[in-house]
């Protein structure tokens, strides 16, 4: 931990990437863990995997919506310590960015300026018709298919589902951020999603950090490894509760 917060005193331009692990301190379910969403039993009529797929939007956009309801939109969700550790990090000048496959936008509500959102957001949501842009209550005011008040056309949530591709300006933001970044801080994520592992590579800098609560395939690629629960690393290094 002593090194951990050395690492991060004397970073200039840090990036943190982050996945699911991140927000699970929030009270959100990851996907893959013992508990995730993925693994837990429900009462589905297809795979978790399809049920947030495009196609499973296309053909059953009621079920589908139903189903992102329940499980990936948590409205009651506030920041954890991992996330007021990480704005404080910027605040201080040390942090350049994050990077997170998460959509429940709390490293906003802990007050992060520059995040880069390689899935989209709850947040946002459009008509397929008009294009009139939704914040999250369009979606929890609805049931079933929500429309849009001004052409009645389907609005839909701008996350990236699964056979759908990931924005081509936010790769280059999330490369550009990574690429430059004199030190990387991996964290809450199991590095088995592609392409978001795959940005890893992209690194240059002189030091990388790994924090999740288990091993990873980029452990022994790591400069510095700590196997703990994310926000309390990040807030004994950083100095916050």
């Amino acid at each position: 931990m002593d090194d951990l917060a050395q690492v991060l005193r004397e970073s200039e331009r840090a990036v943190f990437f982050g996945g699911a692990g991140v927000s699970t301190e929030s009270g959100i379910p990851d996907f893959r863990s013992a508990c995730g969403l993925y693994t837990t039993s429900h009462d589905l009529p297809f795979p978790p995997e399809y049920m947030l797929s495009h196609d499973c939007f296309v053909e059953h956009p009621a079920m589908f919506m139903d189903f992102y309801r329940t499980y990936l939109v948590h409205p009651a969700a506030r920041p954890n310590r991992a996330h007021r550790a990480l704005a404080e990090l910027e605040r201080r000048g040390s942090l350049a960015a994050v990077v997170t496959q998460n959509i429940d936008g709390l490293h906003q509500a802990a007050g992060s300026q520059r995040v880069i959102e390689l899935h989209g957001s709850v947040h946002r949501n459009h008509c397929l018709e008009c294009g009139r842009h939704y914040g999250l209550d369009a979606i929890l005011g609805s049931a079933g298919v929500p429309r849009c008040q001004a052409c009645g056309g389907m609005i839909r949530p701008d996350v990236v589902l699964y056979g759908e591709t990931l924005d081509e300006t936010v790769i280059h933001d999330a490369l550009q951020a990574v690429s430059e970044a004199d030190v990387l801080v991996v964290g809450g994520t199991s590095l088995n999603v592609y392409p978001a592992a795959g940005m890893l590579q992209y690194f240059q800098g002189r030091e990388m950090v790994l924090i999740n609560l288990e091993a990873t395939p980029y452990d022994d690629q790591a400069d510095l490894v700590i196997h703990r629960r994310l926000g309390e690393a990040l807030g004994e290094a950083v100095g916050i509760e």
